[in-house]
């Protein structure tokens, strides 16, 4: 690590529920620790459950896992950085995940034993640094799924935001948050992220804005905004470490022996696209004041080919490409930003809102009133359609109508619908099939985020003619 200029490393401390008090390989940490602070490499310990289920519907569990973050926390008073819990919207680190109904349960669980683990740790010492939710950077929110029923990272932050308010706290949970960027496919490079919800190295934005809608308003700090002061009298901003980034890649003839078992993976990145990802990751997040690390996950292969090999030394020693890529940006200061900072801001819109009316002069007898509402995220919308008292809509009353729907009575519609629309596909709205008197006409709809209603997004078509009326519409 100190050959290529890396200073943090995270290991992970697993808690059995049948020795609540044990800290396995005691021995081999204690030399580790000593060994790292020592050489100036920063060390981070997560503490998770070794099982799944282990803190699953139990207080009694639950303090005995508090109590043992609290006891690692004594035994290493020189680790300052500690991370409670790992990927807990995944099934295979924290289940159930659902509940029988298929409503989230595993995030909301998950927030009460960060919370508390967040204030035994502070007893101990308030300068640790508290680390929630390690996220991963997918999940299918499918609470059917045959295997792997998992949340997406939005919706997982979406759960704990709703479990910290209802729980009526008045402190934080975390200090930073943990994030796993990994790609959806090894063939992708840093550049290629994921669809809403879920999230990957140039998704930040949408971890940042996920952040925001669930503790907006609350004690808990969000992601520091672009021309916000911050209050020195005000906790400081969420920020976020990047603690498992990995691209795995094949093993090559000459290093299989140190390797056994058989490769899980389909389709790898080769050593070359491995390096050159490796390398532009660093100026890539440099920029970003708000991210704390970043972690290659991990050093060196895991040896069992069914597990992890994204290693910038292979099992057997020898040093991929990626070792000297990284090692050479570093040295050359690329750790530091020399571009442009990034800049974000939250949004009161709802992301990538927009829809389509298609307006054009119709009969009275016509009963085909339908629009095209869309949104990048998932929404809800209300539409409608009003009668107008002229052919004109001005900005006034356009103002009145958009402000009408789906809040109040008056202005009354002629027609009203309701509904859901996913991410990414377009609703097709179809209005109650009925006929009007002649006149001039708008649609109008109100689309509304799932993951914070209060942020809308409003749209109303061009006056359209139904009947009688011969004049040219405005």
């Amino acid at each position: 690590m100190r050959d290529i200029g890396m200073t943090e490393n995270r290991l992970t401390i697993a808690w059995d529920p049948d020795e609540p008090t044990t800290i396995p390989d005691r021995a081999k940490l204690d030399r580790y620790i000593a060994n790292a602070t020592a050489d100036g490499i920063r060390v981070v310990i997560l503490i998770s459950p070794s099982r799944a289920r282990a803190l699953s519907g139990s207080t009694t569990a639950v303090g005995q896992f508090v109590r043992f973050a609290a006891q690692v926390a004594r035994s290493y008073p020189q680790v300052k950085d500690i991370g409670v819990g790992n990927e807990p919207n995944q099934p295979r680190f924290w289940q159930p995940q659902f509940s029988a109904s298929g409503a989230g349960l595993a995030c909301s669980s998950y927030q009460r034993v960060l919370a508390q683990s967040y204030d035994a740790l502070k007893e101990v010492d308030s300068a640790i640094t508290v680390i929630g939710i390690s996220l991963s950077p997918r999940g299918n929110d499918n609470a059917l799924a045959a295997v792997n029923g998992s949340t997406s990272p939005v919706r997982c932050i979406r759960d704990v935001g709703l479990s910290y308010r209802a729980s009526g706290r008045k402190r934080p949970i975390m200090d930073e948050m943990a994030f796993h960027p990994h790609p959806n496919s090894y063939a992708d490079d840093h550049t290629v992220g994921y669809r809403w919800p879920n999230a990957g190295t140039s998704n930040l934005g949408r971890i940042k804005q996920a952040i925001w809608d669930a503790f907006r308003g609350t004690a808990q700090p969000t992601f520091a905004e672009a021309g916000e002061p911050v209050s020195r009298a005000a906790l400081p901003p969420l920020r976020v470490r990047l603690n498992e980034v990995g691209w795995q890649v094949g093993v090559p003839s000459s290093s299989l022996h140190a390797y056994y078992g058989r490769e899980s993976v389909a389709k790898l990145a080769d050593e070359r696209a491995q390096a050159d990802i490796y390398s532009a990751l660093v100026p890539y997040f440099a920029c970003d004041a708000s991210v704390r690390s970043m972690l290659y996950y991990g050093l060196i292969d895991e040896p069992d080919l069914d597990r992890w090999q994204a290693g910038l030394l292979r099992a057997d020693g020898s040093k991929r490409q990626s070792y000297g890529a990284v090692k050479s940006v570093l040295a050359r200061g690329l750790a530091r930003c020399t571009g442009r900072p990034t800049r974000w801001r939250h949004t009161v819109s709802v992301l990538g809102a927009s829809a389509k009316f298609g307006e054009r002069r119709r009969s009275a007898s016509d009963t085909n009133w339908t629009f095209v509402a869309s949104s990048e995220e998932a929404s809800t919308f209300t539409g409608a359609m009003y009668r107008l008292p002229g052919r004109r809509l001005s900005a006034v009353m356009r103002k009145r109508l958009l402000g009408a729907v789906g809040i109040k009575r008056a202005p009354k519609p002629v027609f009203r619908a309701r509904g859901e629309i996913r991410a990414h596909q377009g609703m097709f709205v179809r209005l109650k099939r009925k006929r009007v008197i002649a006149g001039y006409y708008v649609f109008a709809v109100r689309l509304r985020a799932e993951m914070n209603p209060l942020r809308t997004a409003s749209f109303a078509s061009r006056p359209f003619a139904v009947g009688a009326p011969q004049a040219k519409l405005p």
